[in-house]
């Protein structure tokens, strides 16, 4: 695994865990401590059919973003990911139909879908017919089809304790586990190559469907950590 750490995060390797943590964080500096597969877009490898086991949990209030998974570095690149992954507020990522823009979720995305290209040109009609509650009710899931979002959300207390995450990622197919129990099952598995990513920063970004777009960096007074007890990635 290879290591970033932005800012004021610190990562941390111990006998039996990885620490990824933001001991303070302003919103005038990014801070970021992060772990991964890669360090160049070309060491981006992971492909299904695959399983992710990680054993985590977090410490403190988490203020930014944290979590573990798959995505491919978008940069100026259409994002893809799988992953578990948390948002506090201010974040409002709410691409899923009826699932809140922020909180603990197990998710997948996929904006090189051919369908959201074809909708692409009409994006700017689209976010104002969304701020329509009816149109949006009838028609977002359209729009979330396209983009391969699916996502549930998670129990926030969860993070508060050690539990054993799941991610299964098949060719047609991927399913989020939480200690042996399927949390989510949605055939919007993304196409490509991906790599792993676990991380804690304290950056929001706000996209939603009514064409709110945004980003920036949180205040964090305390240490925030996500504690990784065990990673295992095999092929199936």
């Amino acid at each position: 695994m290879f290591i970033t750490q932005t800012g004021n995060g610190i990562v941390t390797q111990t006998e039996n865990s990885i620490r990824l943590v933001v001991p303070q964080a302003t919103v005038d500096t990014y801070s970021n401590a992060q772990i991964a597969s890669y360090r160049r877009r070309d060491e981006i490898t992971c492909v299904p059919p695959l399983r992710m086991t990680v054993i985590a949990r977090y410490e403190g209030e988490l203020h930014g973003t944290a979590g573990f998974g798959f995505w491919n570095a978008p940069g100026l690149r259409l994002p893809q990911a799988l992953w578990f992954f948390h948002a506090s507020p201010p974040n409002n990522m709410a691409l899923a139909k009826d699932v809140p823009g922020s909180g603990w979720k197990a998710a997948t995305l996929d904006a090189k879908r051919w369908q959201f290209l074809a909708l692409l040109p009409w994006a700017p009609v689209g976010f104002l017919l969304m701020r329509i509650p009816a149109l949006y009710q009838q028609w977002w899931g359209i729009g979330q089809r396209a983009i391969g979002v699916s996502e549930v959300l998670l129990d926030n207390d969860l993070m508060k304790s050690t539990h054993t995450y799941t991610l299964e990622w098949l060719p047609d197919e991927v399913r989020f586990l939480v200690d042996s129990e399927l949390m989510l099952q949605t055939r919007q598995s993304p196409c490509g190559k991906l790599g792993f990513i676990a991380w804690v920063d304290n950056q929001y970004a706000i996209v939603t469907p009514q064409g709110r777009f945004g980003s920036g960096r949180v205040a964090a007074q305390n240490p925030q950590a996500l504690i990784l007890e065990r990673i295992e990635i095999v092929a199936l």
